[in-house]
């Protein structure tokens, strides 16, 4: 019942929202089209600027993965998993989500789809992925777009910031899902 009404709600809300829009441009007398035009332009300038940071990190995360870091950090860090009572399966996950949400979405998917959903494992995962941030993502994109050089404290935060969501979604999940 609550599906029947909520369809048309939703194939609805786009369009009354552009319309709204249009109609607030028209009372405020702003011409809407040459400032969407005006703003595209400075959006696809943002997206130029933006491209060799993001290929610099994708080139990064390539060699990180491909040169046997990954797998070293892995074994480095597998110990403190047994002893937080993390499951190994989650390392790469963990490993990733500060480096590539895209990367960190595909581990987490693999999961899930090797343990189940409702298993510990997969709701872990899950809670990985909604609690943590892609760290070196913002640092690289967001930072290197607008200019900023020292992002030392960012990194530190951050990287203290996933640590913590991590421990904290273990810690959870085991309260939780025993």
């Amino acid at each position: 019942m609550l599906a029947d009404l909520l369809d048309p709600l939703s194939r609805w809300t786009v369009p009354a929202l552009f319309a709204l829009i249009l109609l607030a441009g028209a009372v405020k007398r702003v011409k809407v089209y040459e400032a969407f035009v005006a703003g595209a332009e400075e959006g696809f300038s943002i997206a130029v600027k933006l491209i060799p940071y993001l290929v610099a990190m994708l080139v990064a995360i390539g060699i990180f993965r491909e040169t046997g870091a990954m797998a070293l950090v892995m074994q480095v860090v597998d110990p403190v998993m047994a002893m937080i009572g993390a499951p190994g399966e989650v390392l790469p996950l963990a490993v990733m989500r500060p480096l590539s949400g895209s990367g960190a979405l595909g581990l987490a998917t693999e999961l899930i789809q090797t343990h189940g959903p409702d298993s510990f494992i997969g709701r872990l995962a899950s809670t990985m992925q909604g609690t943590t941030d892609t760290t070196f993502f913002v640092l690289t994109i967001y930072f290197g777009s607008v200019g900023v050089r020292r992002y030392r404290y960012s990194l530190y935060t951050g990287l203290l910031a996933d640590v913590t969501s991590f421990v904290a979604s273990v810690y959870f999940c085991r309260l939780l899902f025993p």
